[in-house]
Order: structure tokens, then C-alpha cells, then sequence
């Protein structure tokens, strides 16, 4: 008899039941049934918002706070001593770029943590655009580069995952790129809470997780933010065109991140889906009971409260990416990812048009849905639904760039 490595029959199992969820997800719109989105505009007393001014006063702590209470949660505080050291610095793609890796380690007097973070910056530049993506599966699975240092909990093998990663071309059109194996700051694991960041905070054990304590999306958030403290304090980086972009779960993070650190000129959501970009209340593809149930340690323990009536959920995700306004934001799709609900995350991006109206931009209110390969670009929102299935291509990133040149100030 021959015996599976128990590894590879945990990914199978893994992976079965994925499919089995999938197959049960509606992808019919007829069955998607009717809904009422909350007004973005309208205060939790009643109040309607006519102004940018009661938009940034009053409405938009409002919508955050009610995101960090049910669905996100909000990281835990602590004084954090953070300390930077380059471990590595070089030319890369023939001469074309310059390569430094830095380790970041974050201390508390109860714990200490580290992070790598692999930065590429176009040689001769003298203040590049950034782009702040963490990556799924260790820094040096991103690149056939020999000199990148093997991230601390990546298992995979050195460029394993370069096809999401076009370095050369993001170099070539003038950006710098920094990432980091999001494992770093929190396993994407429901067992693994005292081996991330959170025993810096005195939390070791999820039993010590309050209802709206952020779990591992607020800390990769977290951890995108501590990357754009280290890259603001270089002269080469220019600190007004600082983008995160993040796929997936990770754009999930990355709207997250944007919504809360405005220091973050430009924010990029690749097929973030359920949570991320799609409307929540739609039944189509990945849901917020199946996403909870899937996935129990991305999420405040709150946003559970919510699986069995969705419409109850005080807030849904078009008011996540109103507040990015009045900053450009990009929601990108994939035609074969209905689990993740490529429609939705359309509309969700056009009710968000909404809020950037305030700012006097052109919004996408009134556009029906784009074109597989079509760019709809207005104002500060950016939308396309390419050709191929849940990934990030060549397409994605050469669309994100062409859209930071015109909408970012130099």
C-alpha cells in the first residue's frame, strides 16, 4: 500500500472542499434576489451628507468605526519600538534597478517580532512612485533572482510565483515595488495566533480576542503600513505616490489598509471579492456565511454575527471603498472568478462614486458594466474585467500603472 504525506492529503482535503462549496454557490443573477445597500450618505442619525466637509467629519467616522466594529476589528494597541536593518542591498535586472532587502523587527517589552521586506527601485530615479503589495508565498518565490533572501516561514521553492510579479516591467515604467511574505506578520492559519504579531500586544491565545478585536486582515493591513513608515523615510521613494495593491485576500488588506492610512495615495484591489470589493449582499458566489465559516480567523469574531442575515450588517463594502475618497482607487476582476463576484465588485465601486461626487469627480454612476478587456476609468475610480480566472497578470499591473501615471501627481 502507499501512504499519502499527510500534507498532501490535507491540501487535497483542503482543496475538495473548496470545490464543494463552490459548486453549491449561486451564479445565477435571476436568484440573486432583491437588497437594500446602506446609504453611504446618510448619518447613523438620519442626517443627509451634502458636503465633503460632513463627509470627513462626520460620516466617514461614522462608516469606519462600524467597519472596525463588524467585520475587520481593530488591531490591538501597544507601544511598539520598531527598528530597521538593511541586510542586503544590490543592482538587479541588469543594472536596471537597484535591490535592498530590509528586515524590520518590531519589539514590545513582552515580545519581538521580525519581518523581510524585498524593495526594487528603478536605478537613476531620483524619487520613484511605490508600490506596497505583500506577497502569498515568501519573498523569493517572487523572482529568479538569486540574491533575494529566502522569507523566514515561505516553504516554496525560489520562483514559484514569478508570473505575478512582472518586477522588470513595473521597474521599466519608473515604479519601485516593495513586498513581504504576509505569514511575517500572521499566519493564514486559525492555530497560529501566538506564533504572529499579536503576542507584541499581550495576546497570545484567541480566547483573549474581544468581539471586535482584529484578526489576521487587520494585521496584514497593519503590516502594510509598517512598510510605508520604512519606505517614507527614504529620499529616493516619492512619499506622494505611495500605492498598496494587494490580490485576493490580499485585496482585501489592501482596502483596508487604504481606508485607514491616508497616507497611501492609491489603492488597488485585485479580485478581492467576498469582504473586499464585491456588495455583501448580494447572493452571488462567495458569501459572508461561507467566507466566516471558511475563513473564522480573517475577521472580528462580530462579523460571524452576521451569517445567517446578511442584511443586517450595518455597512457594506461600496462604503469601504467610499472611504478611500477622494483618492484614486482601482477594483479589478476576473471574468472566470465568479466566486468572487465580478459584477459585484462592479457595482460596489460605482455606488462608491457616490461619496467621490462630493469631491466634484466624475464617477462611474450611470455606466453600465464594462467589456471583458475594457478599462472604465473615471474620475479617481478605475474598473476592468479581464480575460482568465482568480490571478494577478501582466494585464493587471500594466493597467494599475497607466492609471497611477494619469491620477498621481508627480
Amino acid at each position: 500500500m502507499k501512504y499519502i504525506p499527510i500534507f498532501l492529503l490535507s491540501a487535497f482535503l483542503s482543496l475538495t472542499g473548496v470545490i464543494a462549496y463552490a459548486q453549491e454557490a449561486n451564479y445565477d443573477e435571476s436568484k440573486v434576489g432583491s437588497y437594500t445597500l446602506p446609504d453611504a450618505l446618510t448619518t447613523l442619525d438620519g442626517r443627509k451628507v451634502a458636503s465633503k466637509k460632513m463627509w470627513e467629519k462626520v460620516r466617514r467616522p461614522e462608516i469606519l468605526k462600524l467597519f472596525e466594529d463588524n467585520v475587520y476589528g481593530i488591531m490591538p494597541r501597544a507601544k511598539i519600538k520598531t527598528c530597521y536593518r538593511i541586510l542586503e542591498e544590490g543592482e538587479a535586472f541588469g543594472g536596471k534597478a537597484l535591490r535592498r532587502q530590509v528586515e524590520i523587527t518590531f519589539s514590545s517589552k513582552v515580545q519581538t517580532r521580525k519581518m523581510l521586506v524585498l524593495l526594487y527601485m528603478p536605478k537613476g530615479v531620483r524619487k520613484s512612485p511605490v508600490f506596497v503589495s505583500p506577497n502569498f508565498q515568501g519573498n523569493a518565490t517572487t523572482t529568479d533572482d538569486p540574491s533575494v533572501i529566502a522569507s523566514q516561514f515561505s516553504t516554496f521553492e525560489r520562483a514559484h510565483q514569478t508570473s505575478r510579479w512582472p518586477y522588470e516591467c513595473i521597474i521599466d515604467s519608473g515604479f519601485a515595488v516593495a513586498t513581504f511574505h504576509y505569514f511575517d506578520i500572521y499566519f493564514d492559519k486559525d492555530d497560529k495566533l501566538s506564533e504572529t504579531v499579536y503576542p507584541l500586544f499581550g495576546i497570545n491565545d484567541n480566547s483573549e480576542l474581544k468581539d471586535n478585536t482584529g484578526k489576521a486582515i487587520a494585521a496584514w493591513a497593519w503590516g502594510c503600513s509598517r512598510v510605508l513608515d520604512y519606505l517614507l523615510t527614504q529620499k529616493n521613494i516619492d512619499k506622494r505616490r505611495t500605492i498598496v495593491m494587494g490580490h485576493s485576500r490580499l485585496g482585501k488588506t489592501a482596502l483596508w489598509c487604504g481606508a485607514q492610512d491616508k497616507r497611501f495615495a492609491m489603492v488597488v484591489s485585485n479580485n478581492s471579492g467576498c469582504s473586499g470589493a464585491a456588495l455583501s449582499r448580494r447572493n452571488y458566489g462567495e458569501t459572508v456565511s461561507r467566507i466566516n465559516k471558511s475563513f473564522p480567523w480573517w475577521f472580528c469574531n462580530r462579523y460571524q454575527s452576521y451569517n445567517a442575515d446578511v442584511s443586517a450588517l450595518p455597512v457594506d463594502q461600496h462604503e469601504l471603498i467610499a472611504l478611500i475618497a477622494p483618492r484614486p482607487v482601482y477594483v479589478a476582476s476576473a471574468q472566470e472568478d465568479r466566486w468572487a463576484d465580478p459584477y459585484g465588485e462592479f457595482l460596489s465601486l460605482r455606488e462608491a462614486g457616490k461619496v467621490y461626487a462630493l469631491y466634484g469627480l466624475e464617477t462611474l454612476q450611470g455606466n453600465a458594466f464594462s467589456s471583458i478587456g475594457e478599462h472604465l476609468w473615471k474620475g479617481n475610480c478605475g474598473y476592468h474585467i479581464r480575460t482568465g480566472v482568480h490571478d494577478v497578470t501582466d494585464f493587471d499591473w500594466q493597467s494599475y500603472i497607466e492609471f497611477a501615471n494619469r491620477h498621481l501627481k508627480q
